[in-house]
C-alpha cells in the first residue's frame, strides 16, 4: 500500500479588483474568498488583483467573481 495522497484537481485563475481603497478591503476580500470551500486567494492590495487557486466542482470563477461582489467590489 502507498502512502501517497491522491489530490484534488485545481485550477489558478488571476482577478483584476476594483472599488479598494486601503489594506483593509483587501483583507476583507482575502477572508469572503478564502472562507469558500476549496479555495486558497492572496490578494494584493498594491496591484489590484487576487491570486485565486480553486478545487473545479467546489468553486468556479463564476463563484469567485460573486463572492467579490457581495463583498461590495468589483
Amino acid at each position: 500500500m502507498s502512502d501517497t495522497q491522491v489530490r484534488p484537481p485545481i485550477e489558478e485563475v488571476e482577478l483584476s479588483l476594483r472599488g479598494m481603497t486601503c489594506g483593509a478591503c483587501a483583507a476583507r476580500i482575502q477572508k469572503d474568498l478564502n472562507d469558500l470551500d476549496g479555495v486558497e486567494a492572496a490578494v494584493n492590495y498594491a496591484t489590484e488583483s487576487a491570486t485565486v487557486v480553486y478545487v473545479p466542482g467546489k468553486a468556479s470563477p463564476q463563484s469567485l467573481i460573486a463572492t467579490v461582489q457581495s463583498a461590495g467590489y468589483d
